[in-house]
């Protein structure tokens, strides 16, 4: 389960295409930290939330400040066009934040056949940059910064990772799912 989540969108009056006209109830839609699952959150009644707020979604409700409970899970399509413009940005501070975890993912990554690599997943990460990535990871990558140092244009690794995020959530048949479950 998802301990925290960033807000993507923040409806105080409902969406307005909302089937119950008569009591529309506040919703806000958040992106989970650790699994990328997308939410439909209820507010706590007077909480301040902002777009790119991390708010706790724990089963421990003493720490619950801004977020009642989760209404739903659901998918890109159901999101706002604010929510789905937010969302790159969101994926790319999760990213940032959580550095170790995606390092690993360059330092780790392997063939998934014999003419493909895990790596070629990444949108915009060709076969050479690839080979460059495989060649230069002993010893491993230490963070984001190492990496760029030792492997000549590649710049901003992390953009690379957040780009599949989307992709694996924009797009729900993807044959491979390498970050969202």
């Amino acid at each position: 389960m998802e301990e925290w989540a960033y807000v993507l969108d923040v409806l105080p009056e409902g969406r307005p295409d909302g089937k119950r006209r008569f009591r529309r109830e506040p919703i806000v839609y958040g992106l989970g930290v650790s699994a990328f699952k997308i939410f439909d959150l209820i507010p706590i009644i007077d909480a301040e939330i902002s777009i790119g707020d991390k708010v706790y979604l724990g089963r421990d409700n003493s720490r619950r400040s801004q977020i009642e409970r989760v209404r739903a899970r659901v998918g890109y399509r159901d999101l706002t066009h604010t929510a789905q413009s937010e969302l790159e940005f969101i994926i790319e501070d999760v990213v940032r934040e959580r550095v170790e975890k995606f390092i690993n993912f360059y330092n780790l990554a392997g063939p998934i056949s014999r003419r493909y690599h895990s790596l070629e997943l990444l949108p915009g990460l060709g076969k050479k940059t690839m080979e460059a990535i495989v060649a230069a990871r002993k010893p491993p990558f230490k963070d984001f910064k190492d990496m760029e140092q030792r492997i000549p244009n590649l710049h901003h690794p992390e953009k690379f990772i957040a780009a599949r995020i989307a992709m694996e959530l924009r797009e729900s048949d993807q044959k491979y799912r390498i970050f969202v479950k």
